[in-house]
């Protein structure tokens, strides 16, 4: 039995009360299933800048009417330490998710983008800290590596930043270190790597690339890749990173104070996942047939990322299920009974 398993075992026996942050979110969302489906008591925090009511609207749909009961939402907003404050009364647990993601808009709003992923986190950490919660989870990012030239990627081995985004996460870490030396606050960071599944958003200017191909060929649109479709991504299913949040959140002492990457440790090159996608839908009765359009490289954007998950694997427990084709496979009917 996995570390996983012998948690997910357990935690319906020990009710706690979880706060997810950016809970109307991708990643918020398929958190709050996964906690409501093990029983669990959970707050969640979203001003909907980037989550959207369908995704809790989902989640409720899924869950059974017992299970949702347990579930208290607040509209708030994280630039708000009173809202932050309101929000880890009696928690447990912090899963702090909500942000400002995507490189482009970090570019194009710079200030925006701070003003939430540092100065929200530091409102986050110090109600948190204040509410004394066990412990304090939160969503960090592969864009931190920045231009650091090696592969697998080594949570000890960083660059410099490449956007205003990447320095907002670099900040995130560097806030959780001190607070978790300065105040004995357990802090752990998951440097996610890609995530991709179902909720995540394929419609607006920042969507990611899977959801977004995903849409542009159910709807028999072309896709369109930046630069020669040899940048790689390492691609990790949304299962895999509910898998660390929970892992670290209820980690031991010892594995505090760290940050983690969240991926499966491997590589797919842009050129690859138009293949597997297209493969995907052939599967599912819908093929698409067009060639993909190449445009230019993305300012800001890494060439190719790649994780080590061994710091993960020997601290948390933390073995990834899904491999990008399972992923893919288990993602493509969300897309097309949404994208249709």
């Amino acid at each position: 039995m996995t570390a996983y398993e012998s948690l997910l075992a357990t935690l319906p026996q020990r009710s706690k009360t979880w706060l997810v942050t950016g809970v109307a979110g991708f990643i918020g969302s398929n958190l709050l299933e996964t906690l409501l489906k093990l029983d669990q008591q959970v707050v969640g925090l979203d001003n909907f800048a980037t989550g959207h009511q369908h995704n809790l609207d989902e989640v409720q749909g899924l869950v059974t009417l017992e299970q949702w009961a347990r579930f208290r939402f607040i509209e708030a907003d994280i630039r708000n330490l009173s809202d932050c404050r309101r929000a880890c009364e009696g928690v447990d647990y912090v899963l702090h998710q909500a942000a400002l993601g995507s490189v482009p808009r970090s570019i194009n709003d710079p200030i925006t983008t701070d003003g939430t992923n540092i100065g929200g986190f530091l409102n986050m950490l110090v109600a948190a800290r204040d509410a004394g919660v066990s412990s304090f989870t939160y969503a960090a990012s592969s864009s931190t590596y920045g231009d650091h030239p090696a592969l697998p990627k080594m949570e000890e081995n960083i660059g410099k930043p490449l956007s205003p985004y990447a320095v907002t996460k670099y900040v995130n870490e560097l806030y959780a270190d001190v607070f978790a030396k300065t105040y004995g606050f357990k802090c752990i960071g998951l440097r996610y790597f890609n995530v991709f599944g179902p909720r995540q958003d394929p419609d607006g200017a920042y969507a990611a690339v899977i959801p977004k191909w995903a849409a542009a060929m159910i709807k028999g649109e072309e896709v369109l890749i930046n630069g020669d479709g040899e940048t790689s991504r390492d691609f990790c299913f949304i299962a895999n990173v509910v898998e660390a949040n929970l892992l670290a959140a209820t980690a031991g002492e010892e594995a505090g104070n760290e940050v983690y990457n969240v991926a499966v440790g491997d590589r797919t090159t842009l050129n690859d996942l138009f293949r597997a996608l297209q493969a995907a839908l052939a599967e599912n009765g819908r093929p698409y047939d067009k060639d993909p359009v190449y445009r230019d490289f993305r300012a800001g954007d890494v060439r190719h990322s790649q994780a080590d998950v061994s710091k993960a694997a020997s601290k948390l427990g933390y073995a990834p299920q899904f491999q990008i084709m399972q992923g893919i496979a288990n993602a493509m009917p969300w897309y097309l009974a949404k994208c249709v």
